[in-house]
């Protein structure tokens, strides 16, 4: 009799993730019954859905009334349904830490084994929330080796599976071809700013970003710029945030932008690590409201925000927050990048550590692997 898995994520990208571990374990146990709260990408697979992400509108943004509700109606449901109808052998948990980490709760009294696949940023932020992983979580399987190391001493069963971006991303870009279809000049460096994918991120960086972009171009002329634009934003938003500025707008295309850049200006956030992996040197900015950071530095468990800087535990990219968040320090740091061709060199040499670092591993295959040998320990 063939093994049963749910699993629950919360928005597209889990849904992705959970997809690739799906068709994994499909070639090593063909005979699995799998059901899940998922969206498109899993419903492709066959895969039957308690819930599409689309019907629950679980990607919503902020904490409303109406979603806490929203999200509190559906965890009882799939409790429920996953306690007294389904009863599977496992769940698997994919990210989504807010709902996830209270399902597991829920799970574990009713003496179901969960496992947890892209765990939340515990060590960011709310490190407490680890007591909840190691009361109810069997097994973590972390995307970073740092997390690995921190569940264990806290004496919770963890394996470090690998990033999935790495199996994800496109090879990196052709310059040329890319130049050529943005009318770009190849005679010139090319700086590509990401001003964030959330309003409040335009909001506080945009402006900044346009004017470093400006003492840039008043230093150098061999440099031209180009602003992409994050697929989450609508054209007459973003239009509003880039006032009279003449730099080209890329959209769809941020993987191209990523790898054939010589410099890049980035918000902190994932694109961060996606730079890294195609080794393109870069400087990150982050700044808001300060009752919103002051409050971050209360509850932070690390130091460093850059992503490739926290991996490898060491400062690679410079992190110019808050007050260094201004055109003056931006600017600088750029030209740093563009003039010290050693400097370069050795920010480059470092980003391709955390590329062979998170290269070692295909984490939606291994996490197939692990899942597949609980079921058969079941037997």
């Amino acid at each position: 009799m063939g093994k049963k898995l749910f699993i629950i994520t919360g928005e597209l990208s889990g849904d992705k993730h959970a997809s690739l571990v799906v068709e994994h374990l499909r070639e090593i146990k063909p005979d699995i019954e799998i059901e899940a709260i998922g969206g498109e990408n899993l419903k492709n697979l066959g895969v039957k859905l308690f819930v599409d992400h689309s019907q629950a509108h679980m990607s919503a943004m902020g904490l409303t009334p109406k979603i806490l509700l929203d999200h509190i109606t559906l965890g009882k449901r799939v409790v429920d349904y996953i306690k007294n109808q389904y009863k599977p052998d496992l769940v698997l948990l994919i990210d989504y830490g807010g709902f996830n980490l209270n399902i597991s709760k829920f799970l574990k009294k009713a003496g179901i084994k969960v496992f947890y696949y892209i765990p939340p940023q515990i060590w960011a932020s709310r490190k407490w929330r680890i007591k909840t992983v190691k009361k109810n979580i069997a097994k973590v399987m972390t995307i970073f080796p740092f997390e690995k190391e921190m569940y264990e001493k806290e004496g919770i069963d963890a394996q470090f599976v690998g990033h999935p971006l790495i199996t994800q991303m496109p090879p990196a870009a052709n310059r040329d071809e890319v130049f050529e279809k943005y009318g770009l000049d190849k005679n010139k460096k090319l700086i590509s700013i990401f001003p964030g994918s959330r309003e409040f991120e335009l909001y506080n960086l945009m402006d900044t970003f346009l004017k470093s972009a400006e003492i840039i171009k008043e230093k150098r002329n061999d440099v031209q710029f180009v602003i992409a634009q994050a697929d989450s934003l609508s054209d007459k938003l973003f239009k509003k945030y880039l006032k009279q500025t003449d730099i080209k707008v890329v959209k769809h295309d941020n993987y191209s932008l990523l790898s054939v850049s010589d410099a890049l200006m980035l918000a902190s956030g994932t694109v961060a690590l996606e730079a890294a992996l195609y080794t393109t040197p870069m400087i990150i900015s982050y700044k808001g409201p300060w009752i919103a950071y002051l409050i971050y530095r209360l509850v932070r468990c690390i130091n460093r925000v850059c992503l490739p800087n926290i991996i490898m535990d060491k400062d690679i990219v410079p992190e110019l927050l808050m007050s260094d968040s201004n055109p003056k320090v931006i600017s600088k740091n750029l030209l740093k990048i563009l003039d010290d061709e050693q400097y370069r060199q050795n920010m480059i040499d470092d980003l391709s550590k955390v590329k062979a670092l998170l290269s070692k591993h295909e984490a939606s295959k291994e996490v197939a692997q692990i899942i597949a040998a609980e079921l058969q320990q079941q037997n």
